[in-house]
């Protein structure tokens, strides 16, 4: 089904014309491998590999939407029974820049869970919509994301956010991107609070350092995660494996 998924935006970014030759089209799509899928420090693929892809409209307006999907595993190695490997999020926005140096961008993305499962006991549906807006100056920007309902798969979970700050920089001579992120992750609502009064704050910051390259065409990238989650089974797998923990991840990149 994922490999499904890649191949039809594949073959659908090559067949919209003027995708794979016209710098100016209006669509975009990429194809990618990480080897290890993290969202927010977290990981996805509890350590293993994934494959992705993308396509994207963009206007001169500053409006655009998009699709991208990947392979995941944390539902169902939480213990939900089904079917449920595969990640595929929507979203739509609009940006643009002023006063020569700024950015903006605001927006809506939804996050959804393909297939047929069944939650764990105390846990709804992972799908999951957000809004959220960014403001950038020059190579720093900062963005805050606020769940619009339940927060993938924890119960009366509206209004948890995220706010991170990114950096990105690069090194003309050596063709070299460097980034850094730094996020807080902030649960609230009944299950947050049960939580605390339990003596476990579900909420946690992580911080990403990374560095990428063009190699004819394909971005290559090394990147370290880490967060100060608690290890708790709020984010360790039936199978003992801790999601929050330091990562090094390797990523290569072909946008068409």
């Amino acid at each position: 089904m994922k490999r499904n998924l890649l191949n039809s935006l594949i073959l659908v970014a090559l067949a919209v014309p003027g995708v794979a030759m016209a710098e100016d089209s209006p669509v975009s799509a990429n194809v990618g491998f990480v080897s290890d899928y993290l969202v927010r420090g977290i990981s996805q693929t509890s350590g293993g590999p994934a494959l992705q892809g993308g396509i994207d409209y963009a206007l001169e307006s500053g409006f655009h939407l998009g699709l991208w999907g990947s392979n995941i595993s944390w539902i169902k190695d939480f213990g939900a029974t089904g079917t449920s490997s595969l990640e595929v999020d929507t979203y739509a926005g609009y940006g643009g820049s002023f006063a020569d140096d700024y950015s903006y961008d605001v927006g809506y993305i939804r996050y959804n869970y393909l297939g047929d499962y069944t939650p764990v006991v105390g846990t709804v549906k992972a799908d999951t919509s957000e809004v959220y807006g960014s403001i950038g100056y020059k190579w720093v920007s900062a963005k805050y994301s606020y769940s619009l309902g339940d927060f993938l798969g924890v119960p009366n979970s509206k209004g948890t956010n995220y706010v991170e700050v990114n950096a990105s920089y690069t090194l003309e001579g050596m063709g070299l991107d460097l980034g850094a992120h730094y996020g807080k992750q902030t649960y609230v609502g009944a299950e947050a609070d049960a939580a605390k009064a339990a003596g476990f704050d579900p909420s946690y910051a992580d911080y990403k350092l990374s560095v990428a390259k063009d190699v004819g065409g394909y971005v290559i990238g090394l990147a370290y995660s880490n967060t100060n989650a608690k290890k708790d089974a709020f984010y360790t797998t039936g199978l003992g494996k801790n999601l929050a923990r330091s990562a090094g991840v390797l990523s290569v990149l072909h946008a068409f």
